[in-house]
């Protein structure tokens, strides 16, 4: 027999890993099931119909050049990054690609932060919670530890600047700060005023992160990518998934000073954005892809304010947490008390799944979420069906004595450990 034993060989962090559970692992998408619970873009990609089905009208992907690498520097997709997001809104200078790094979804941009800055088993990052569950994933793979100063209460869901700094001052080896803006499951910004006091820390030598996966949703010139060009320290994540729709492509983006946009490119695999993504990203973020992104986003908060308007009125709903700068809100579920409960908001939850065909997001194990439902803005159409949907569900729930299982608070924990 050979010596091997999988137990001593790989690394112990790796080890006591659970597996990365994520939206489609409950609840598949089989043609009928309105799927609410990822912030997709309901509206799709931001391609003109014909793109959609035909790349002779679309973008250029060259299929006979397959057999080919592909460009390991993506200087033309960085540039219209750079186009985009070069708004003068919080800076008169300008970023160029030299302050780009593009990669596998924002997933790879996490991961790599941590590779670039953390000592693995010495280091830690902090974070805000209720946050995004892939920075403490990512943590955990590359052995760092974790550091956590939660939001202030609903609904502002605020940084907690003074805690933050304390921290930074005292606590040893905190090398990154994650800040998810707008937050998820929060929906709601972090003041640009609060990131200034994390950047201009007097002892603190670190990177603050924002993540703007959501801030297509938010006012215009809401971004602060181009604000890295006035911070060494500054790292601004953004990807193409939720906005633009191309959450299939797998793109992200980093922007941040040249040097350490130099240290990102120079640790990534050789040619880790493929030809077709790359010739799919350059279409999105054209004049022709963004005139789609910007019809999308029109039609999104629509819906986003009809949800506003509806759900109050739906008995057995409670208050909208957080804020309203994302695709997607967050509602208190009240049980027979009147009160939110994460019994109640888990039956919902459960029941609109697997009876009406609705999937949302249970977020009541989160840190200030007691009983809330995370519910992506969907098409008019999967509006009207969610609506009508929880009003069935939540009188279904509410009519009967809920018997409390005693697996609950592990079915809890399970449904909340989906990372979307």
């Amino acid at each position: 027999m050979p010596a091997f034993n999988l137990e001593t060989c790989a690394r112990s962090n790796i080890l006591a890993l659970e597996p990365y559970r994520c939206a489609r692992d409950d609840y598949k998408d089989d043609g009928t099931n309105i799927l609410l619970d990822a912030n997709e873009n309901a509206y799709g990609p931001s391609l003109k119909a014909p793109a959609v089905s035909s790349t002779s009208s679309g973008p250029e992907i060259d299929f006979v050049g397959l057999h080919r690498y592909p460009d390991p520097h993506q200087r033309e997709l960085k540039q219209l990054l750079c186009d985009l997001r070069n708004t003068h809104h919080h800076t008169d200078k300008k970023i160029t690609p030299d302050n780009l790094f593009v990669g596998v979804g924002s997933d790879e941009a996490i991961d790599g932060l941590m590779r670039c800055f953390c000592v693995p088993g010495r280091d830690r990052i902090l974070v805000c919670p209720p946050t995004y569950g892939m920075y403490s994933v990512s943590a955990q793979v590359n052995d760092v530890g974790l550091v956590k100063i939660p939001l202030l209460p609903a609904p502002s869901f605020a940084l907690d600047v003074a805690k933050v700094k304390e921290a930074l001052s005292n606590e040893p080896n905190i090398k990154l700060v994650y800040l998810c803006s707008p937050g998820n499951p929060t929906g709601a910004p972090i003041a640009k005023e609060d990131i200034r006091q994390l950047l201009e820390h007097p002892t603190w030598n670190g990177v603050v992160i924002v993540d703007e996966a959501y801030v297509d949703f938010s006012p215009e010139g809401s971004s602060l990518a181009e604000w890295v060009a006035e911070w060494p320290n500054l790292v601004v994540m953004q990807t193409s998934s939720k906005g633009f729709g191309m959450a299939g492509i797998r793109l992200g983006s980093v922007f941040t000073s040249e040097p350490i946009a130099r240290l990102l490119n120079s640790m990534k695999a050789p040619y880790n954005i493929p030809s077709p993504t790359s010739a799919l990203a350059i279409y999105a973020f054209s004049s022709q892809g963004l005139a789609v992104m910007h019809a999308n986003r029109e039609k999104i908060v629509a819906q986003r304010d009809r949800l506003i308007r509806e759900l109050p009125k739906t008995k057995g709903v409670g208050r909208l947490r957080g804020g309203i700068e994302s695709n997607f809100l967050l509602y208190e579920m009240l049980g027979k008390d009147g009160k939110p409960d994460n019994t109640t908001a888990l039956a919902v939850y459960e029941k609109l799944a697997e009876n009406k065909g609705v999937v949302v997001r249970f977020r009541g194990k989160e840190h200030g979420c007691l009983g809330c439902l995370r519910i992506t803005v969907g098409t008019e159409a999967e509006v009207t069906r969610f609506l009508e949907s929880l009003t069935k569900t939540l009188a279904e729930v509410n009519g009967h004595d809920i018997a409390v299982p005693k697996d609950e608070e592990k079915r809890e924990e399970a449904a909340n450990a989906v990372i979307s």
